[in-house]
């Protein structure tokens, strides 16, 4: 009886490897979908950003990564600070209960 199960189990593991295999040979293969951004009516600053979008993703990726990097501990920073001004102070700890 595990003998039947294990090939009912590989069988079924085949198809799952298989189905998109023949899926894709059903029909003519289509063309792959390219997104662009319409760079046309932007300058400056947003044209550049826009071109790196339409050059390369890594770079784009990368150079997005560290951006929200630098916003998020400039704005972490300045909420410290904010903070710092009106009193709150989150360095130490006192518990309003007892």
């Amino acid at each position: 009886m595990r003998r039947f199960w294990a090939k009912i189990m590989g069988l079924g593991v085949m198809a799952l490897l298989l189905l998109p295999g023949i899926a894709s040979a059903t029909g003519p293969a289509e063309a792959p979908v390219i997104i662009v951004a319409d760079s046309r009516n932007l300058t400056g600053m947003m044209k550049w950003w826009a071109n790196l979008y339409n050059e390369s993703h890594v770079y784009f990726t990368i150079l997005t990564y560290i951006c929200i990097l630098v916003a998020g501990l400039s704005l972490a920073g300045l909420a410290d600070l904010v903070m710092k001004h009106i009193g709150i102070d989150l360095k130490s700890r006192e518990l309003a209960e007892h």
